[in-house]
């Protein structure tokens, strides 16, 4: 068979597909109306369709520029995936499922144009690449696109972690509760010189009251911004220390002397108003 009777069987087989979408897009819609809310199924309606357009368009397209298609495919995929609480598996599941539907039309197609076994063969291994990059990219863009947003939660808890409450004119509290990592005594330093200039205090308690233990490092950061804030004009109050921050601050050797230490929270606003 010519290259030429290959290209119109190409041909043939990307508009066998498109004359089929809808009954591709029904029988994949009766399959999973029952998992997905109704408020989808206009979305998935304009999914499929695009899935179905891309296969189609694969089959005389070439791969390079097929993939470059799949690529966008891909993150718009994940936007809708990700805004509607679906998971990756899903869309896999979407995609994977269309390989088996189309496949039996270009089975089906070939048999008739009397294809042999080498043509349909390459044919079909290359419709197999479109979808495992398909595939591909959808997980690629998932894995982003989750992280992402854990990324930026996690970015917002830290900086609600670490408030700094003015409590007159002055006089700032700076209270931190639950474990103290590296990351976590760093915006501590930040959030510390930062809102201590932005609010115009003069003096920061810093309580630790609520943290169970730290380790040298982070003993150390806690000490570093005390001193960072002296820099600034404004004092440090370090209060409701643990016996074990205690001995962790001590076995670092640094001198406390010239550092204001209360027992708790309350007995350091007294001294102070």
């Amino acid at each position: 068979m010519s290259e030429e009777i290959i290209m119109d069987f190409q041909t043939k087989i990307h508009h066998k597909i498109l004359s089929e979408k809808q009954n591709l897009i029904t029988q994949k819609t009766n399959l999973y109306s029952h998992q997905t809310p109704v408020n989808l199924h206009a979305h998935l309606q304009e999914w499929r369709e695009n899935i179905i357009n891309i296969y189609a368009k694969s089959i005389e397209s070439g791969l390079e520029a097929t993939y470059t298609v799949l690529k966008e495919w891909g993150n718009i995929t994940v936007d809708t995936l990700v805004d509607n609480n679906l998971p990756l598996e899903f869309a896999i599941d979407e995609v994977r499922d269309y390989r088996k539907l189309i496949g039996c039309i270009i089975k089906d197609e070939a048999i008739k144009c009397d294809l042999s076994i080498e043509q349909f063969y390459e044919l079909i291994s290359d419709f197999d690449a479109v979808v495992d990059r398909a595939v591909h990219y959808l997980s690629i863009s998932y894995t982003r696109k989750f992280y992402s947003r854990i990324n930026v939660a996690e970015a917002a808890a830290l900086e609600l972690s670490i408030p700094v409450i003015k409590i007159t004119d002055t006089i700032g509290v700076l209270p931190l509760i639950g474990d103290i990592d590296t990351q976590r005594a760093q915006e501590l330093m930040n959030k510390a010189l930062s809102k201590g200039s932005e609010l115009s205090l003069e003096h920061i308690i810093i309580d630790l009251s609520g943290v169970p233990i730290v380790d040298t490092m982070v003993a150390d950061n806690i000490i570093k911004v005390v001193s960072a804030l002296s820099l600034l004009g404004i004092n440090a109050t370090l209060s409701g220390i643990r016996p074990e921050i205690a001995q962790t601050i001590i076995h670092l050797g640094i001198n406390v002397s010239d550092i204001s230490i209360s027992k708790s929270l309350q007995l350091a606003l007294q001294d102070l108003l």
